[in-house]
């Protein structure tokens, strides 16, 4: 029994067969680093973004080495998922540019795009939309937390009413919403938590990423570490918070993932960021031993 709705679930039912991710790198920079909003990015971010293991290299290589490798032995299927930094933040003849360059195998069933609420307009969800004939489409919407002192703490540079005029513009073109949150940030109470689920429950979104805060190398998160500032999240007080999270979430949300993967080279704390199945297990029997899942406890904000 699934306690919860799993994306490799989903996409199998979705596409009659095992259907599995092609990260790209496209090369892109983020507003909050290249000085439009900032320099410094978001305190937990690194200098590479979020697909720090990553190489910059031709979009079509990238999607070629990855189908000619192992990993393309192992699925049918693929969506091609364009991950690090923001990945509508360009010309929209740039931008269509990148995304049929990825596009270039029949294996390949989905476009997937991750990237701040902040840089998404009509012009970015149209283009978007367009892939809809073809392909299946979602587009990935950094929140981390509905606080917006905490998120100014972040040094997010955008607001929670931002993410909510994102999901908006992105409903109008049907095109599937995937909120990605963080558990374990800075000053953050189980309140903050309660919210940030009662804040996705009421917007008109498809999936969900949960994962907890890690610290990484060249971060000023890495900063507050060594100056004894922030302590990560331990693993038992995640499987905690995660459980609320799952319980209270909306019961048709589909859970893409509950664990981030910090490369191992870079990583600082926790250790057990590292090591997957401890979550991925952990939950599961956390989630048996309750005897619950996934929203058990939800409840229509009007209700």
């Amino acid at each position: 029994m699934e306690r919860y709705k799993h994306l490799n679930t989903y996409l199998k039912e979705k596409f009659g067969e095992r259907t599995l991710k092609i990260c790209i790198d496209g090369n892109f920079t983020c507003p909050n680093r290249d000085g439009t909003k900032g320099l410094n990015g978001c305190i937990f971010c690194s200098t590479k973004g979020s697909g720090d293991h990553l190489n910059k290299i031709d979009i079509s290589e990238q999607v070629k080495k990855h189908l000619d490798s192992y990993r393309g032995k192992r699925a049918n299927k693929f969506i091609v998922y364009f991950q690090n930094y923001t990945n509508t933040y360009d010309s929209i003849q740039n931008l269509k540019k990148k995304y049929d360059s990825a596009l270039i195998d029949n294996r390949i069933v989905g476009l997937q795009i991750a990237t701040r609420p902040d840089c998404i307009n009509d012009d970015i969800a149209n283009l978007i939309s367009s892939y809809k004939e073809k392909y299946y489409v979602c587009v990935e919407l950094g929140l981390q937390t509905s606080n917006d002192k905490i998120g100014e703490f972040l040094n997010r540079q955008y607001s929670t009413k931002d993410f909510a005029k994102a999901v908006k513009l992105l409903n109008k073109y049907n095109i599937d919403v995937v909120a990605h949150i963080m558990v374990g940030l800075p000053n953050e109470t189980l309140k903050d938590i309660e919210n940030t689920v009662n804040f996705i429950n009421s917007q008109d979104i498809q999936g969900i990423k949960i994962h907890s805060t890690y610290i990484t190398k060249n971060t000023a998160l890495e900063k507050m570490y060594i100056k004894n500032l922030y302590n990560p999240i331990s693993l038992e007080k995640y499987l905690d918070l995660l459980s609320f999270i799952i319980t209270h979430l909306r019961p048709d949300i589909i859970i893409h993932r509950i664990s981030g993967d910090a490369p191992k080279d870079l990583l600082i704390a926790p250790s057990w960021n590292s090591h997957k199945k401890l979550v991925l297990n952990g939950i599961d029997k956390l989630l048996k031993e309750k005897e619950q899942f996934q929203g058990i406890f939800y409840k229509k904000i009007d209700e």
